[in-house]
């Protein structure tokens, strides 16, 4: 076997491994559903090196924002407790995101944008600039956009308190 043929198929794997995380995050998220009584569709996916799942929903956005809860938490949480249900049945650590009602696809592109704001910020006086606290989720987003900008950026601080500092050049 060559090389590439050796990394082909373990990338093949990982994609395998993630599409059954994927199918075991679904299971246990529509086992919710049903015992919450609630409507939602639950839509797999694979971006990049994690398992994506969602729920969406047509009936009321009302019903997905118990999911989701004030500013995120809920939707933490779950995505916590989906975790450990994938890890429960591969034994293995999951890095699975998961998006309820379009909350975190949202959020992303609200905080790609703020963290394009604090770069520009951060250019113009040479000075670094702080930012709120975050979840791990929302820092990694101010992170990419920081870096997107061409600027450097760390996380200060310990959770929950824990907050981005973008670098002037």
């Amino acid at each position: 076997m060559t090389e590439g043929t050796t990394s082909a198929a373990q990338g093949g794997d990982t994609l395998t491994r993630l599409e059954q995380e994927g199918e075991i995050a679904a299971d246990y998220l529509e086992g919710l559903l049903d015992i919450a009584d609630l409507d939602g569709d639950i839509d797999m996916d694979v971006e990049g090196d994690r398992a994506a799942v969602s729920i969406i929903s047509d009936a009321s956005s009302r019903d997905l924002q118990k999911l989701v809860g004030r500013d995120g938490e809920v939707l933490e949480a779950l995505q916590e407790l989906t975790r450990l249900a994938v890890h429960r049945e591969t034994g293995d650590r999951s890095r699975l995101m998961l998006d309820i009602g379009g909350f975190r696809a949202k959020r992303r592109a609200e905080l790609s944008e703020l963290g394009a704001k604090a770069a520009t910020e951060a250019k113009s006086t040479g000075e670094p600039v702080k930012m709120q606290p975050m979840t791990p989720f929302e820092r990694k987003v101010v992170h990419d956009a920081v870096a997107a900008a061409g600027l450097r950026s760390e996380s200060e601080g310990e959770e929950p308190q824990r907050f981005v500092v973008v670098l002037p050049a």
